[in-house]
């Protein structure tokens, strides 16, 4: 008869997932076989060094063999170099195997990121400080929901959202936003990402092939449309917003745009063109997807209301706490017309079941509480005197760089003058610890971008970009003075620097 047996922490961290096999049908001894199994572990490292084993009696217990087996077996890999016994500290695998050589690599290759090297720079732009989070109001409520959920409501969560969270967000969103809706309509998501696309994916079963995007936007949203299946479709983006006199000669099915705060650009869908979208959905019979990521962050202007208020029928109103809260929580929503809501929720059962249902527990009292209005109400303060320090260093170091979308949200679009080249600048920025993140990617075309970066003024504390935009317009002036120095030695006409700096 074969034993299997996997040892799953009783001994106080042995890992879970090893898997320690005695065949009692095998003429070799059950030792043996433990001997081997443990070497076998450590080799291919599912053992790495350092690990805790278990007491000898408790894994004997677990293994249903004599304990003197176990420490037999123990103490002939501590002489073979693979496992120390240490007093007070128990057994453990060495970090330095037989021979001196290691046993098992103290750290794996870790898999190459889906964004690597330099791309992973846009996930600080435009995100929250993380020191702002209210973490001792969250724990408060994260430990009032632990306290008063039923056995039952530790289960499976409902793909479509937990009701309290769903009841919540119709609230907030009707009083907030403008939008109009049920807590039926409400699907919660793990992120505004993961909504989108299990509406391409929805959308692609009404036969929608083109989903018409702006031209620049978010490069992520044009990479998750192209995975499900669909073209995005590239429309310019103006200072009036997405240039939707086009999107009739474009054959689209929906258009995905963020009419409050387009992102990267930072303008706003102004008010003929956002009734002339919405017209173009009824004649075309089209949806509209609203990402509406960041309104709550404003400075200077009034609210502007979602754009599903004025359509429920046409629009699906997409939002996230990632911005005001933080982006760990993974937590965003869609409303979603009636006759579309069955199928994106049969879509999200099928991609993950459900959005963990703790966090949505939590967040629902977060919301209903009115925390998270007071948190707003703290932050918006803290983001635009950040927002307004950056600002007046522009101005004061880098006259000629031109920002834009400092109404809202929590980054900038830094316009470059014609001739400094974006990667120059950034990573002349990064010696001062300065992020500033090359804007191309985010345009359909990168090669026929403007000279633009993107600077995120969430993160950093105060005085910290200032300081570095200061330091930074001094290197752009010596690189200034040197250019002018080789062109005057090439003959070239003129001597202007083109840094965009001023010269003191």
């Amino acid at each position: 008869m074969t034993a299997s047996t996997q040892s799953n922490g009783a001994g106080g961290g042995f890992p879970a997932d090893l898997l320690v096999e005695l065949d009692r049908s095998r003429p070799r001894s059950l030792r043996a076989q433990l001997e081997r199994g443990l070497r076998q572990a450590i080799a291919r490292g599912s053992l790495p060094p350092g690990t805790a084993l278990p007491p000898s009696r408790v894994l004997a217990a677990e293994l249903d063999v004599s304990r003197s087996l176990v420490v037999g077996a123990y103490e002939q890999l501590v002489i073979e170099g693979y496992l120390e016994a240490r007093q007070g500290s128990g057994t453990r695998v060495r970090a330095q195997g037989v021979g001196g050589g290691n046993a098992a690599p103290a750290s794996r290759a870790r898999p190459e990121p889906v964004l690597a090297g330099r791309e992973r720079a846009f996930w600080r732009s435009g995100l929250p400080d993380p020191a702002l989070f209210p973490r001792n109001e969250w724990l408060r409520h994260y430990r009032d929901v632990l306290r008063d959920l039923p056995g039952e409501g530790l289960l499976y969560p409902p793909p479509w959202g937990e009701p309290e969270l769903r009841a919540a967000l119709t609230a907030y969103l009707g009083r907030v936003r403008g939008v109009r809706t049920t807590a039926d309509q409400v699907v919660v998501c793990s992120g505004f990402s993961q909504a989108l696309m299990l509406l391409c994916r929805t959308l692609g079963r009404h036969g929608v092939t083109r989903i018409a995007v702006e031209d620049p936007c978010f490069s992520m949203h044009r990479r998750i449309i192209a995975a499900a299946g669909l073209v995005p479709v590239p429309v310019p983006v103006d200072e009036h917003g997405m240039r939707t006199s086009q999107l009739a000669a474009l054959d689209a099915g929906a258009v995905l745009l963020s009419p409050a705060h387009s992102y990267p650009s930072g303008v706003t869908l102004s008010a003929n063109r956002r009734v002339q979208l919405l017209e173009w959905a009824r004649t075309a019979d089209a949806l509209v997807i609203e990402d509406d990521y960041d309104a709550e962050l404003r400075y200077d202007r009034l609210p502007v209301g979602a754009l599903q208020g004025l359509d429920p029928g046409h629009v699906i109103y997409g939002g996230t706490i990632s911005k005001v809260l933080s982006p760990a929580l993974r937590l965003g929503w869609i409303v979603v017309p009636p006759w579309l809501t069955d199928e994106v929720v049969r879509a999200k059962f099928r991609e993950d079941f459900a959005t963990e249902a703790l966090g949505q527990l939590t967040l629902a009292r977060f919301i209903s509480s009115g925390a998270l209005a007071r948190h707003l109400r703290r932050v918006r303060p803290v983001y635009r005197g950040r927002r307004d320090s950056l600002l007046a260093a522009l101005s004061a170091h880098l006259p000629a760089v031109r920002p834009g979308g400092e109404a809202a949200g929590l980054h900038l679009l830094l316009r470059l003058p014609a001739g400094l080249d974006p990667d120059l600048v950034s990573a002349a920025a990064a010696k001062h610890g300065i992020q500033l993140e090359p804007a191309a990617r985010h345009w359909a075309d990168p090669g026929a971008a403007p000279p633009a970066l993107l600077v995120g003024y969430g993160i950093p504390h105060d005085g910290a970009l200032a300081g570095g935009i200061e330091a930074l317009g001094g290197d752009l002036r010596v690189l200034g003075r040197a250019r002018r120095v080789r062109e005057r030695r090439m003959a070239l006409p003129g001597d202007r620097d083109g840094m965009g700096v001023t010269h003191r």
